[in-house]
């Protein structure tokens, strides 16, 4: 943490990853309770030698700096102190001559969790917000089950007859697409040899039982509901926007799936396919789309990361499947292992659910080992909309997929790139759009965007910093650049046209530069303003359409039945050539008889931008 962070941490308050402490002389005792927090959360700073003071915090420094910190030090190396050795960094920085101690509070391996004070496993702390908060007993048991070196879904069910627990039906279909995968001596086994053979079930003392996966994956309904006693899935249909509605409004349709895991997902597609935008079939053998756009491989990938990830040893809180028109949100009980860029990375990760995930490998229904994340991210992006959001909340052991159905790239941030005269390649637009929709990008959100590597991420967002339109808040990340975001002030809406008959308010194109002079307020929506500050005629996107191949003035005046030449070149071409959507073949001579005019880079963008809404 160097000085302009810790500054900027003191001015915005402790959050979840920070924590100050006066401790000028002595370690406070619950010091103890925030490293236990962020040793079991996501991590964080600890920092000696600040005072709270109301709502402020102000530097106080620490007086015994080598006392302090090779008490505390020491302290974390104690069994009966803490439960578990932690790496603990630490660093001292000076501020007006005053001393601070600060400490980077790694967090653990999901094998050392919970992590305990003075040997009570009941003095576990978990980091919520800026608090450390006791962990309930739900919330140790979470902890517990993760930790354990045997998987939940890999545990045998003695108590479940292995002869009579399966449901023949879901058994066929599976070896169905398993023999097409792996066509082999496995066609001529028996059901119940099939599943001993591949570990469904298990021989304990020359008796057969089920594994926990085994029953969740091919159970019948009563013994599924016997191990899991809440939902596999509650699917629900909102005929809302999701910024429209409110929990009190009810769904339009709503199913709660209690069979096992593969009836709920052959339930799911069926669900799907009567939502579908275009009718589509299912291919027999790869269980993929037959026809385009790809979206069924987001749908696919998001829907069976939540049946194959999910903590299925928490029976207190069931995963919701939730269809907005705008919007689809996976929630499921159960964080990733891993955090969100290693998730965009083609690496296996480590999985709550082994058995159940080769499940599905082994039938081509899951992509490869540590893909599906990054599939579902490539093929939403490939679609041309905003890349989906995940929140993986260590603390309340969640994860959250939503796929927002709005592109990156609209219509207004092409009006907008274009009307800043900037001229990028698609991939920088794109990357650039998404800055000005949240005002700050990481490597990550560009990696989401790009598939690229990180060397080439940063690559990209340097490229933009020398274009003037971001500029960096620090090694990994990227901010709107002031001038950018000080453009839109104005709450006029303008309009590309000065055409009379156009509905909006008939205005010259003054659009916006650099170096214009701004008002001393900043706008905070910067998506917002960019959709104040343009607006096309139907007349001129019929020009924009027809443009893509030259056309001379006078046939754009035929094709719009325009007598009056001087009045529809400076009220109709004009304002397109000015804000960069239109361009002279012959630039150099603007009344050459033989000009024309032809769409730029960025006007055919929006053209095509206009054919994928379609």
């Amino acid at each position: 943490m160097d000085d302009k962070e810790l500054l900027k941490l003191l001015k915005a308050h402790e959050w979840n990853d920070v924590e100050f402490k006066q401790a000028r002389q002595a370690i406070p005792k619950n010091a103890y309770e925030t490293v236990s927090a962020f040793a079991n959360t996501e991590g964080g700073h600890l920092v000696f030698g600040v005072k709270k003071e109301g709502s402020n915090f102000n530097i106080v420094g620490v007086l015994d700096v080598d006392k302090m910190q090779n008490e505390f030090l020491s302290a974390l190396r104690q069994e009966n102190k803490i439960s578990q050795i932690i790496d603990v960094k630490e660093e001292l920085r000076s501020f007006d001559e005053k001393d601070l101690l600060i400490f980077f509070v790694p967090e653990v391996s999901r094998f050392k969790k919970p992590v305990y004070l003075n040997g009570d496993i009941r003095r576990s702390f978990l980091r919520k917000g800026a608090c450390d908060v006791k962990c309930s007993h739900d919330e140790m048991q979470r902890l517990l089950r993760d930790a354990s070196s045997e998987r939940y879904d890999s545990e045998t069910l003695t108590e479940i007859s292995a002869d009579k627990f399966y449901d023949e039906g879901t058994v066929n279909w599976y070896r169905k697409y398993f023999n097409l995968q792996q066509p082999g001596r496995h066609e001529t086994l028996s059901d119940k040899d099939f599943l001993l053979e591949w570990g469904f079930t298990k021989e304990i003392k020359e008796e057969l039982s089920p594994t926990r996966a085994a029953v969740l994956l091919f159970g019948k309904g009563r013994y599924v509901r016997q191990i899991l006693p809440r939902a596999v899935v509650d699917y629900q249909r909102i005929d809302f926007k999701y910024s429209d509605w409110m929990p009190e409004k009810r769904w339009d349709d709503r199913l709660v799936f209690e069979e096992n895991i593969i009836q709920t997902w052959l339930g799911l597609v069926e669900k799907y396919i009567r939502l579908a935008e275009s009718s589509f079939s299912i291919d027999s053998r790869t269980l993929r789309r037959n026809d385009d756009p790809p979206d069924y491989i987001s749908f696919r990938e998001a829907a069976i990361n939540l049946l194959i990830h999910q903590d299925y040893g928490d029976h207190s809180r069931k995963p919701v499947i939730k269809f907005f028109r705008d919007k689809i949100i996976f929630w499921n009980p159960g964080d990733a292992f891993a955090s969100e860029a290693e998730l965009l990375e083609a690496s296996e990760k480590e999985v709550r659910n082994p058995a159940i995930v080769n499940a599905f490998r082994r039938i081509g229904l899951s992509d490869q080992a540590g893909t599906g994340i990054r599939s579902i991210f490539n093929n939403w992006v490939y679609l041309g909309n905003t890349p989906p959001e995940v929140l993986n909340n260590k603390f309340a052991k969640t994860f959250e997929l939503s796929l927002l159905k709005e592109k990156l790239l609209s219509e207004e941030q092409i009006l907008f790139q274009s009307s800043i005269g900037v001229h990028l390649s698609p991939e920088h637009a794109l990357v650039f759009a998404y800055a000005c929709k949240h005002d700050r990008l990481t490597f990550t959100d560009i990696k989401a965007i790009t598939g690229k590597t990180r060397s080439e991420c940063r690559e990209i967002g340097d490229h933009l910093v020398v274009q003037v339109l971001l500029q960096k808040v620090d090694d990994t990340s990227y901010e709107v650049t002031e001038h950018l975001k000080t453009h839109f002030v104005k709450s006029q809406t303008a309009s590309v046209s000065g055409d009379s008959d156009q509905v909006d308010v008939d205005v010259n194109t003054d659009l916006p530069t650099p170096s214009d002079q701004v008002d001393n307020k900043i706008k905070p929506d910067l998506v917002t303003a960019i959709t104040q500050t343009i607006k096309l005629s139907d007349k001129q996107r019929t020009i924009l359409k027809k443009c893509e191949a030259p056309r001379s003035m006078a046939e754009l005046q035929e094709l719009l039945s325009y007598s009056n030449r001087s009045y529809f070149k400076k009220k109709i071409v004009n304002p397109l050539i000015e804000s960069g959507l239109v361009q002279m073949t012959k630039p150099e001579k603007p009344n050459a008889s033989n000009q024309k005019y032809v769409t730029t880079a960025n006007g055919s963008r929006l053209v095509q931008s206009w054919r994928d809404d379609k």
